[in-house]
């Protein structure tokens, strides 16, 4: 995602900086791929950089704000990683004026292949202005909401606990369904309702490959709801299932099969037959 929305960003910055250092082999081939300009230091990006953009799994934002902060930014920084009202506020408070924190949420799919995502926007006006401006024309759409730090976090986190906890839970109903030999039935039921996830049990293995990044989000919507005075019994439960997954980080070989023997029993062979561990 990061990656992705950087290179929309390049449509209108003069120049889109990466920080090589400490990151992956597969993280410098996308930012070569799209065009990203390297750089050896957060140091270095910091004292030249407009605007940061933090797009990071929830559990790493923010000891890299901390990061960004602690290299003296005075530029604005927009938070935009999937973390609840409450660590966006602790965030934004790490910075020091002339420094400016904009809350930011991204809801979709990366910007590639047809894709559109939306980056949703809060914080003061000419900040948010300003950052909105670098995605006009590109295939992020960027949507101011208003002025309050809070507001973009709590509706990405607002989406992003009914579908992710969906997803979640057509993998239980189809590990269900597996266990007892009555998983073709169910796809069955399910295609005849075109209009439910369970019609889509392709995309449990996908789920499992996220639920490594799932889970911590999972979290914050728990934190965010139990603020509210709301249940979060739900969402804690679903960070729980997703535990189950976390060995199949990033696997884009996992099939469906493999995905359901491992959220039944996390301990079983991938290869061993229904009903038995």
């Amino acid at each position: 995602m990061g990656a992705a929305v950087a290179a929309c960003a390049a449509a209108n910055a003069a120049a889109v900086l990466w920080c090589a250092d400490g990151r992956s082999p597969a993280s410098a081939r996308r930012a070569e791929r799209f065009g990203l300009e390297p750089v050896p230091s957060l140091r270095e990006l910091t004292g030249r950089a407009d605007i940061v953009i933090s797009l990071c799994p929830p559990a790493a934002a923010e000891e890299l704000a901390r990061e960004v902060a602690g290299h003296g930014f005075t530029g604005v920084y927009v938070e935009a990683n999937a973390v609840n009202p409450e660590r966006t506020a602790r965030i934004a408070a790490l910075f020091a004026p002339p420094a400016t924190v904009v809350d930011g949420g991204v809801i979709g799919a990366p910007p590639v292949n047809g894709s559109s995502p939306a980056l949703y926007l809060s914080g003061p006006e000419a900040q948010t202005t300003a950052v909105a401006r670098l995605f006009d024309g590109t295939a992020v759409r960027a949507e101011v909401l208003g002025p309050r730090i809070g507001q973009a976090s709590a509706l990405k986190l607002a989406y992003a606990g009914f579908q992710k906890v969906s997803r979640v839970l057509v993998g239980l109903s189809y590990a269900l369904a597996h266990e007892h030999g009555v998983e073709g039935e169910l796809r069955e039921v399910a295609r005849r309702r075109s209009d439910t996830y369970l019609a889509e049990p392709e995309y449990v293995a996908s789920a499992a490959a996220r639920a490594w990044r799932w889970g911590p989000e999972m979290d914050e919507i728990a934190d965010t709801l139990e603020t509210a005075g709301l249940p979060p019994e739900l969402l804690r439960a679903a960070a729980t299932t997703l535990e189950r997954w976390h060995d199949s980080k990033d696997d884009a070989d996992l099939t469906l099969a493999e995905a359901l023997g491992r959220l039944a029993s996390p301990d079983r062979p991938l290869d061993a037959p229904p009903g038995r561990a």
